[in-house]
C-alpha cells in the first residue's frame, strides 16, 4: 500500500525591524547650534529611515538646556517611550551628549538594560549591551563630568575677572530698573513702589502690613507674582537700589547639581559704587538695615501685625529651642491656649507636645507671684522665662536668679462647666430626660425590669438600612441580663399599633406614653400616663444573610481550590482509607 506523506510549503520568517530612535542635544541658544542640532535631526533621520532591518521610531532633542542633569524634557519623554516599548535602539553622538553626569548616565543606561534596550554612543563606538560597554562607559563618563567641570571653573574664572573690574555678570532683573545696553535704568512707576516700600518701613509698619495694601490694590513683583514677606525682605536689603553695586552674593557650589547658595564669606565680594541712578539714597538704607536689626532683636514683640500678649516670647520649649505660639479656638466655649512652634513647622514635632491653657498660665503666674488678680506689667517686671520641661509642667525664672515649678495640668471639660452653663444643661436634661445631644423620643423612656437601668440608644451598620445604619435599644446592664436589643424601626411599628394609629406619632408617644417595661427578651409592657398598660410580645426579627452574587461564588470555590490542591486531595484520601480500615463500619461514631 502506498504511503503519501503531504509537506507543506515553508514560508521564510521575515525577522522584525527593531524599533530606533535617535538623542540630541546642544547645550547652548544660539543660531550656529541651532543649525548644528537641525543637523542631527536630519542626519539620524537619513540613516534609520534607510536601514532596511530599522524601524522610525522619532528623533529627541533638547535645545539649551546642560547635559549634567536628566530632567529634560524630550530625553524624558524618550525613556517614558522607552518603557511603553516603543524603542528597542538608541542612537546619539557621544556620550557627553547624552549626560555628562557620569552617575545619572550610569543608571540610565542600566534601566534601559533592563528593558532590553540597547545605546549605541557613535564618537566613542560603544553599544550599552555588549560585553565591555558599561567598563567603557564609566571610564569615558568620567571623563565626560570632569571636562564638565573644567568647563565650568573656566566659566567662573572668567566671571570672576569681570567681577574683579565691576562687570556684573549678566542683566539681572531688579523691580525699579531696566537694563538698556549695560546699565541700569530708572523705571519711574516701579521705583515709586519700592520707595512706598521702605517708606512703610520707616513709618513702623511691619512688611506683613506691607504686603496686605500691595495685594489689596493688586500690585505684583518684577515676575508678575504676589509680593509676599520673602520679596519685600529681598527690596529692603538689596543695596542695588543705592545706586551701587554688590557683586557674586551667590554662588554655584557644585557643578553638576548647579544648586545655589548665599555668599555668607565662603568667596570674596565686590563692591562697586555710584554705577547707576539711586532710588533710596545711602543713609535711608543703613537706617532701614539697624531698623530691621532692632526689630530682628525684639522677636515677634517687633511687628505691630501680629495678635502678640505679655507671654509672646516668654514661654520656651528647652528641647525644640523656640518660643511657644498663641492659638485661640473659637467654638461655643471659646479657649485660648499655647503649644510648641516647632509644631506648626511642616513635619515639626516636640518631645514635650501637649498645649498650655492660657487660664491655667494666668493662674500659675498669680501663684508664682503672689498676685490676686493677673497683672501683666508685675509679669514682665519680675519674670525672664519660662521653660516647658516636660507635659503640662511650667519652670519660671525669675529675674533675682529664683527658679520655681508649678503644674498647669488642664482639667478638661470641668473648666467649661460654669454655673450659667450647668443651669442651662441641667434644664435641658429635665426636659427630655437625658443630654440633649443624640437624644431621642425612647430616650429615658425604656427601662428594664430585672435591673433596674434604662435602655441605651447606639447606632449599627445596616446595609439596607438608611444612611446605611440603624438604632438599637440595649440595656445599660450587660453582665447577666437576658434582655435582647429593640431595633428602633420594629420598636417604632409597635408602638403605632399599640396607639391605634397607623405610623407612629412621636408627639402622640410622649403625650400618651410614660414609660415601657422591658420584662424579657419576648415580652414588653406599655405604661399610659393615664395608669392603664398594655403587654405585647416583642418577636425579634430573624436574621437574613445576603445571598451571595456570583462573582463571591466564583471567588470561593476558587480559594477552595488553591487551598485543596491534587497532592492534598490524595493525601486526606489516603488518610480516610486508613480510618475506615481501622475502624470499621462505626468509624464515623469514634471520636
Amino acid at each position: 500500500m502506498k504511503k503519501i506523506t503531504k509537506i507543506e510549503p515553508q514560508i521564510p520568517a521575515i525577522p522584525a525591524r527593531k524599533k530606533v530612535a535617535a538623542y540630541a542635544r546642544v547645550s547652548v541658544e544660539s543660531e550656529r547650534l541651532h543649525h548644528s542640532l537641525s543637523a542631527q535631526i536630519s542626519y539620524y533621520s537619513e540613516l534609520i529611515q534607510k536601514n532596511p532591518e530599522w524601524e522610525y521610531a522619532g528623533v529627541y532633542a533638547d535645545e539649551g538646556i546642560t547635559g549634567t542633569k536628566t530632567d529634560r524634557a524630550e530625553f524624558q519623554q524618550m525613556l517614558a517611550d522607552c518603557e511603553a516599548g516603543l524603542i528597542d535602539i538608541i542612537l546619539t553622538k557621544s556620550i557627553s551628549r547624552f549626560a555628562r553626569n557620569t552617575l545619572d548616565l550610569l543608571e540610565t543606561v542600566r534601566h534601559l538594560k533592563e528593558l532590553g534596550i540597547e545605546v549605541w554612543f557613535e564618537k566613542e563606538n560603544i553599544h550599552s549591551l555588549s560585553g565591555d560597554g558599561e567598563v567603557m562607559l564609566t571610564l569615558l563618563a568620567s571623563f565626560a563630568q570632569e571636562e564638565s567641570i573644567s568647563i565650568s571653573n573656566n566659566v567662573k574664572w572668567g566671571i570672576r575677572k569681570r567681577m574683579q573690574e565691576g562687570i556684573p555678570n549678566g542683566h539681572f532683573r531688579i523691580l525699579g530698573y531696566r537694563w538698556k545696553d549695560d546699565r541700569l535704568v530708572v523705571e519711574p512707576e516701579e521705583a515709586a513702589i519700592v520707595k512706598r516700600i521702605f517708606q512703610n518701613f520707616l513709618d513702623g509698619k511691619s512688611r506683613l502690613e506691607t504686603e496686605r495694601e500691595l495685594e489689596a490694590e493688586g500690585i505684583r513683583s518684577i515676575n508678575g507674582c504676589v509680593m509676599r514677606d520673602s520679596n519685600i525682605h529681598h527690596i529692603l536689603t538689596n543695596v542695588t537700589y543705592t545706586g551701587n553695586l554688590l557683586l557674586q552674593k551667590q554662588y554655584v557650589a557644585d557643578p553638576i547639581s548647579k544648586h545655589k547658595k548665599n555668599n555668607h564669606g565662603e568667596l570674596p565680594q565686590y563692591y562697586v559704587e555710584n554705577t547707576h541712578e539711586p532710588i533710596i539714597d545711602m543713609e535711608t538704607f543703613q537706617f532701614v538695615q539697624d531698623e530691621m536689626a532692632r526689630r530682628r532683636e525684639l522677636g515677634p514683640l517687633a511687628n505691630k501685625a501680629l495678635n502678640t500678649t505679655c507671654f509672646t516670647g516668654k514661654i520656651k520649649c528647652p528641647y525644640c529651642g523656640v518660643s511657644y505660639i498663641h492659638n485661640q479656638q473659637p467654638d461655643k466655649n471659646p479657649r485660648e491656649y499655647w503649644m510648641c512652634g516647632a509644631r506648626k513647622k511642616v513635619g515639626g514635632r516636640c518631645p514635650v507636645g501637649g498645649s498650655i491653657i492660657q487660664q491655667k498660665l494666668i493662674d500659675a503666674c498669680c501663684d508664682v507671684l503672689g498676685l490676686e488678680e493677673f497683672d501683666s506689667a508685675a509679669f514682665l517686671e519680675q519674670i525672664d522665662i519660662i521653660n516647658v520641661p516636660e507635659r503640662y509642667k511650667l519652670e519660671f525664672h525669675l529675674k533675682d536668679g529664683t527658679i520655681t515649678e508649678r503644674d498647669c495640668t488642664p482639667t478638661g471639660h470641668q473648666d467649661c462647666w460654669t454655673p450659667e452653663y450647668r443651669a442651662r444643661v441641667s434644664a435641658q436634661r429635665r426636659k427630655t430626660g437625658t443630654n440633649p445631644k443624640g437624644a431621642s423620643c425612647f430616650t429615658a423612656k425604656l427601662k428594664c425590669v430585672h435591673c433596674g437601668c434604662n435602655f441605651r440608644g447606639a447606632f449599627q451598620k445596616k446595609v439596607d438600612a438608611e444612611g446605611g445604619k440603624m438604632r438599637y435599644w440595649r440595656c445599660a446592664e450587660h453582665n447577666g441580663c437576658d434582655t435582647v436589643g429593640l431595633r428602633e424601626d420594629l420598636l417604632k411599628s409597635l408602638t403605632a399599633d399599640v396607639l391605634g394609629v397607623a405610623e407612629f406619632d412621636e408627639g402622640l408617644f410622649r403625650e400618651r406614653i410614660d414609660h415601657i417595661d422591658i420584662l424579657s427578651a419576648s415580652e414588653v409592657t406599655f405604661v399610659f400616663k393615664d395608669g392603664t398598660t398594655n403587654s405585647r410580645e416583642w418577636v425579634p426579627p430573624k436574621r437574613v444573610g445576603r445571598p451571595w452574587t456570583d462573582e463571591q461564588r466564583a471567588k470561593f470555590q476558587e480559594s477552595i481550590k488553591d487551598a485543596y490542591p491534587p497532592e492534598r486531595r490524595q493525601q486526606m484520601s489516603e488518610h480516610m482509607k486508613q480510618l475506615r480500615k481501622e475502624r470499621g463500619k462505626a468509624w464515623r461514631k469514634e471520636k
